[in-house]
């Protein structure tokens, strides 16, 4: 579903990790929904310690027809500067896209992502903000569904691994701020995100691979599935979480799942083969999720086609 007259925000809104593969997707599509009679004002912060300022070529070129409606802070999002920023700026929605690290990530990465939803939490309930919307991954929130239990439904959360853990904690950190001071939150249980401007997960790493005509390592045996859901389709799904959806947990995927191996045969376009260690496998074997919830509450489902999303990575 691709409704975006009815997915239009506008208002002050602050994206954190703006800089970042899904963030500056997210910038881009804020600033293309600028309309005379309903503004946008985004500001991006982040530290750039993973993000580039090259992802938000796009946006910048976007923002040159309306003065200041782009605003990019170089600030660590957990620090005093970022908390006062929320302070004067006052967001009506503020975007955390930092969200659980990838999977290889450090410990310290991965309890980092808490500690920024807890500082940038703070500030909001400080400064009056109404709404948060951030995203954790969907495979580390169910534990390891059975088969005939797939597509997955948002269920009581069972995290696997620290990641799980970690985004366990932080949807209660948002729940103790929805009950306590009143701010709003949507979670988005997301599948596995692909596109243009991404450097880490599988799809990046096959692409990367094909690149360089390299023979790409494949975790386990290269039957597991995933659920991969292309970064626009996504973007959609934040924007509409800005002003719906509040409370809840909500997936946001396909429900299709799809091999490793078939994922590489379709970057690949050939018969190259793989190499697999079957010694480095996740433990899931399977998963994909059900999008019930967000065709209800979000008026979203997916459209891209898996072949269409890896058509359209550029880089």
């Amino acid at each position: 579903m691709n409704d975006s007259d009815s997915a239009r925000p506008t208002g002050q809104v602050m994206v954190v990790g703006g800089a970042g593969f899904l963030g500056s997707h997210l910038v881009d599509r804020l600033l293309s929904s600028i309309s005379p009679t309903e503004p946008v004002w985004v500001d991006v912060v982040d530290d750039l310690s993973t993000g580039s300022i090259a992802n938000l070529a796009d946006a910048r070129a976007m923002a040159t027809a309306v003065s200041g409606s782009l605003r990019i802070h170089h600030l660590d999002g957990a620090g005093v500067e970022a908390a006062s920023l929320i302070g004067m700026r006052q967001p009506s929605v503020i975007y955390l896209c930092t969200g659980v690290p990838h999977a290889g990530a450090s410990p310290a990465q991965i309890t980092r992502s808490l500690e920024m939803v807890m500082q940038v939490m703070e500030a909001a309930r400080r400064s009056a903000v109404t709404k948060v919307v951030t995203m954790v991954p969907a495979s580390v929130l169910y534990g390891t569904p059975q088969s005939r239990a797939l597509p997955v439904k948002e269920r009581e959360i069972e995290p696997r691994g620290v990641r799980g853990v970690v985004a366990r904690a932080i949807v209660d950190l948002l729940e103790v701020y929805r009950n306590q001071h009143a701010i709003e939150f949507t979670v988005l249980a997301t599948g596995s995100v692909y596109g243009s401007r991404q450097r880490h997960g599988v799809v990046a790493e096959l692409w990367a691979a094909r690149a360089a005509g390299a023979v790409p390592v494949i975790h386990g045996d290269g039957r597991d599935t995933r659920d991969f859901v292309y970064v626009d389709d996504v973007v959609d799904a934040l924007v509409r979480a800005g002003q719906r959806g509040s409370g809840l947990v909500i997936n946001i995927g396909t429900g299709v799942q799809t091999s490793i191996n078939d994922l590489w045969a379709m970057i690949a376009g050939d018969s190259r083969l793989a190499d697999h260690d079957p010694n480095s496998g996740s433990g899931l074997s399977r998963f994909a999720v059900s999008t019930v919830r967000a065709r209800i509450h979000l008026g979203w489902s997916a459209w891209t086609p898996l072949a269409d999303g890896l058509a359209a990575i550029t880089d």
